[in-house]
């Protein structure tokens, strides 16, 4: 109750003091301005008692007395309400004076009484749109209009009522604080608003409270600041909780506005919970063919955090032969899957048992508790029908080449791992083994030579075998089998290469011809060795002779410096190579040496006879004239063949045998001596123009035929024919020996440089003269 009391006595208190200052005119004016109808009926005497004082005491500068104007928001009488008086010392009655009011909202909210001075608002006005008006006041002449006094300006101000409440601009809100946080944590802030005026009174003196979330969360009720209210919040159970805060205006107290808005809270995941096998112990049954890398089992261990704190780790840490298995986490569902690291053997051992341990991988240290379980993982091994099995992976055989057939070459074994022990079969992978040089018997597995084997074909051959379950033949299995061909003597040696060597004619007895060596395609282990020696028919030889070099190669030697290459050009040393093997090998390999023109350096020129006589006084520009008379008598030749085949029949009777007249029938008569157009004189009297006969042109003949020519044509032709075909009697005597005197000619050429071209010349117009005669 002091309380209260003090309360109401704060109030009345602010609303004498707001009357007193709407009331209450300023000392320093004349004029008297009245705020309300009240203050006019109630404070009369008063005021003018006042105005008469200052009338006494003072002068005024100019006849206006006026103060602030004050008016009511949200006023909704049924009359305009009456915001103020002016007044001036000249209204005595006696002079027509005009109160004129301008500035804002002047005439349409606020207007005046022209005579009495009074100001009405004529509209419903809002602080919160508006919160003064300037406006002006003047005194005119009501008849003329004239200014009596300077006009004066002064303020209209709109008083606030608490009409707006409060409102949270920002709401909704979202926030978020850890599970376990302590009380009194700071959760997130709201802000409210209110438009109405801070200044005056409480309207805008906001209080903030709970409406909704308690006893979990608590709010400031100044600050607005939300906080932890209970200990021990645990989002486990319950991660989501829905707040309601209000903020009211008016400090709070009755008759005030109020506004609310929601917050919602959600706890954040901390690492309070260790992760937790469903259960203690696990069993899985495993075939023993399960493959390397393949998952046998799952477990998992819960865990009530969210996020990286629900994240774990699985590990074996126990356990017989932990080797075999291995265990990942799948980061997809959080499972710890078991899978195997190495072949799993029903014979050997039919179970397993482990201990697998889930861990945290973030965890608070400050927490105390281990983040951390274990269970038992029991594995049995299930008997599955295995293949055979190899005694080895892979078989390293020998066998020597050339061996018979039918030969064992070794032998593959391989049982059946299963309890029930089935027999095996075995087979060669024909696709390993296309020729089909080696068989492996089916019972027994011993491989045997098909066909002959060579070492210097073939030195390694690999094969695959394959071994069958006879009881299930889908049961395989398959072991490379590497066969080493062993070497035996049985191939000669011989010359590395096609040896030729050259002699100079001026060598020196001893020179060293060539330097011979030899191969083998065998390989003995002991390394290769040749012995080198001359046939026995070479053994007395006058010419050449070996040297043993020590290095499995030989030198042959010159023993005269008299080989010349018009003797003998070229000589064949045969040479016996034998090797060191057992039995030894040999064979003959003949040596080609050619007797050669060297010079003095020793450097090889020539090796041939007709380049013996070359280099004699020949030079570049003979070889060219030589090859060009060639060439020139290549072209004529073929240009005389060409107009043979060409050369066209006469179409005149030319055989000097054929002695017939030619007649000649005309349709007329012969005009006689006077007809000149019948026969051309010139022509009988020449019977060498033939050649210009002109037909008659006054008739034209049924048949046209050369006259007949004169037996001295006949005559000259004949002699001249004689004579060509004496010269091509001649000519094809000389064609039956032409390869002797074509040789005879160009040694002719060679060996008489000076005559070369004139020879060469002479023949060509031998070969013109028969060209021309036949054309002839």
């Amino acid at each position: 109750m002091p309380k209260r009391s003090e309360e109401m006595l704060t109030d009345v208190w602010t609303s004498l003091l707001l009357v007193w200052i709407t009331c209450v005119p300023y000392t320093s004016m004349t004029p008297i301005i009245s705020q309300s109808k009240s203050l006019q009926t109630g404070s009369t005497a008063l005021l003018r008692g006042l105005v008469e004082g200052q009338r006494i005491l003072s002068r005024a500068k100019r006849g206006w007395v006026w103060n602030q104007m004050f008016v009511l928001e949200e006023f909704s009488g049924p009359d305009p309400i009456l915001v103020g008086r002016l007044h001036t010392d000249l209204d005595v009655g006696s002079t027509p004076i005009k109160y004129v009011l301008a500035g804002e909202g002047a005439g349409t909210i606020f207007a005046i009484n022209e005579i009495t001075g009074d100001i009405h608002a004529m509209k419903r006005l809002d602080r919160e749109e508006k919160a003064e008006y300037t406006l002006t006041a003047q005194v005119t002449n009501r008849d003329t209009d004239q200014p009596l006094e300077p006009p004066s300006e002064f303020i209209i101000k709109v008083q606030d009522i608490n009409d707006n409440p409060p409102q949270f601009v920002e709401g909704p809100y979202r926030a978020s604080v850890p599970e376990m946080s302590q009380v009194g944590t700071s959760v997130t802030r709201v802000t409210a608003t209110d438009a109405d005026d801070p200044v005056y009174g409480n309207s805008a003196k906001l209080v903030y409270s709970i409406l909704e979330g308690q006893p979990y969360f608590s709010i400031d009720p100044n600050t607005a600041i939300i906080k932890i209210a209970l200990h021990g919040m645990d989002r486990e159970m319950r991660e989501e909780y829905l707040v309601v805060i209000q903020a009211k205006d008016m400090g709070g107290h009755m008759g005030g506005l109020s506004g609310t808005t929601t917050v919602t809270v959600t706890l954040t995941d901390v690492n309070d919970n260790p992760p937790k096998f469903s259960k203690s112990l696990y069993e899985f049954v495993i075939p023993e063919d399960l493959g390397i890398g393949k998952p046998g089992g799952k477990v998992k261990a819960n865990d009530r955090d969210i996020g990286e704190n629900a994240k774990s780790t699985y590990n074996i840490i126990d356990g017989d032969e932990r080797d075999v298995f291995e265990i990942t986490t799948d980061a997809q569902t959080q499972e710890g899957i078991l899978r195997l690291k190495k072949p799993l053997n029903f014979e050997t051992k039919k179970s397993y048992t482990l201990k697998v341990e889930a861990a945290n991988i973030r965890f608070d240290p400050n927490s105390g508790a281990p983040f951390k379980d274990t269970a038992t993982v029991k594995i049995a091994v299930e008997d599955s029908d295995e293949p055979p099995v190899f005694s080895k992976p892979t078989f390293v055989l020998q066998v020597d080449e050339n061996a018979p057939i039918n030969t064992v070459v070794g032998t593959v074994t391989a049982r059946d791992p299963d309890v029930t022990g089935s027999l095996v079969r075995y087979f060669i992978d024909r696709h390993t083994d296309l020729e089909r040089q080696f068989n492996v018997n089916v019972d027994d597995g011993k491989i045997t030579l098909a066909k002959p084997l060579d070492r210097e074909t073939d030195m390694w051959h690999n094969i695959t075998v394959t071994a069958t379950e006879i009881r299930n033949h889908s049961q395989i299995s398959r072991a490379i089998v590497a066969i080493r061909v062993l070497d035996i003597n049985d191939n000669a040696p011989e010359f590395a290469t096609e040896y030729e060597a050259f002699l100079c004619e001026n060598g020196k007895p001893g020179q060293v011809i060539q330097t011979v060596s030899a191969v083998d395609k065998d390989d003995p282990i002991q390394g290769h060795y040749f012995e080198y020696r001359l046939i026995p028919e070479m053994l007395n030889n006058p010419n050449f002779t070996i040297k043993n070099n020590g290095d499995n190669s030989i030198s042959v030697l010159a023993k005269h410096d008299t080989f010349r290459r018009q003797k003998q050009e070229m000589y064949f040393l045969p040479i016996i190579v034998t090797d060191n093997g057992n039995p030894p090998m040999s064979s003959t390999n003949t040596l080609t040496i050619r007797v050669c023109g060297c010079s003095r350096e020793g450097i090889v020129q020539s090796c041939n006879v007709e380049a013996y006589v070359l280099p004699i006084g020949l030079s570049m520009g003979a070889l060219i004239a030589i090859l060009a008379c060639i060439i020139l008598l290549l072209v004529i030749v073929v240009l005389f063949v060409t107009l043979r085949r060409h050369k066209n029949k006469p179409l005149i009777i030319k055989d000097d045998e054929d002695v017939r007249e030619n007649i000649i029938r005309y349709d007329d008569e012969g005009g006689g001596e006077e007809d000149t157009e019948a026969f051309d004189i010139a022509t009988l009297q020449n019977p060498d123009g033939i050649n210009g006969y002109l037909p008659r042109k006054d008739i034209k003949p049924d048949l046209q035929f050369m006259p007949r020519q004169s037996a001295y044509k006949r005559l000259k032709r004949k002699t001249k024919k004689e004579k060509c075909r004496n010269f091509e009697a001649f000519f094809l005597q000389k064609q039956a020996l032409n390869t002797i005197v074509f040789t005879r000619f160009l040694k002719m050429i060679v060996l008489i440089p000076h005559y070369r071209c004139m020879i060469c010349f002479l023949y060509i117009c031998s070969y013109l003269r028969l060209f021309l005669c036949y054309r002839l």
